[in-house]
């Protein structure tokens, strides 16, 4: 079978010197340049960071949104063999597994829990914006497996979510805590499918504090 071709991908350079790196999925229907334009007018300027690199790849996966049908698993691993090699790419280039971070709005958010708990569990965390997982995800039947420490979970939702209910995110954030998952779940009142400049101001400190900026190597 040929290799699936590398996934197209929109990317914001540190402002300094590269030393981690950040992928942000996008949610269904949209593209990696479409995530970006929209956090771009959210915040009035584009997500950068000082020493991260910001990602935004084009996913082709699509499944139904619920939460009690059964996950469409082939078009969820493609996608995570295409991550993986998205992942490999900025190891190459001398990052540092646990200096990357995943994660994504809605759909995105889902794929990155797949990603980092089932594949990836040396990932440095995982963030999921108006995400969920199916109620017999196989993320939980992967953890329920599990031994090893996780990545930690960064949740944010709004209680006004008519397409991925708040209620859904809740469970999600309960059932992975549950299995040994360290998790925040951020509620925001009356904020619906959406992305809002505190949630994504909030998710900026914590990947800051994620992957802190590391002093320059001073040559002996």
């Amino acid at each position: 079978m040929a290799a699936p071709a590398a996934l197209q991908r929109s990317v914001v350079s540190p402002a300094g010197r590269h030393t981690a790196s950040l992928i942000f999925l996008h949610g269904s229907g949209d593209t990696g340049q479409g995530a970006r334009t929209w956090i771009k007018q959210i915040l009035s300027q584009d997500m950068v960071f000082q020493h991260i690199k910001v990602i935004y790849p084009t996913a082709p996966a699509r499944y139904k949104i619920s939460n009690d049908c059964p996950e469409h698993i082939e078009s969820i691993d493609s996608m995570c063999q295409g991550l993986t090699d998205l992942i490999n790419d900025e190891i190459k280039n001398g990052i540092a597994k646990n200096r990357i971070l995943i994660g994504g709005f809605s759909m995105g958010g889902g794929m990155a829990m797949h990603l980092a708990y089932r594949f990836h569990q040396d990932l440095a965390g995982v963030f999921a914006l108006s995400s969920f997982l199916n109620k017999d995800s196989a993320v939980y039947q992967a953890l329920k497996r599990n031994d090893s420490v996780l990545p930690e979970l960064f949740q944010c939702h709004g209680t006004a979510d008519e397409l991925v209910l708040y209620s859904w995110g809740e469970e999600t954030n309960k059932m992975l805590k549950s299995l040994g998952v360290s998790t925040s779940l951020h509620t925001f009142p009356n904020l619906n499918h959406e992305l809002s400049r505190t949630e994504i101001e909030k998710l900026k400190a914590w990947i800051v504090k994620k992957l802190p900026a590391e002093a320059a190597k001073t040559s002996e």
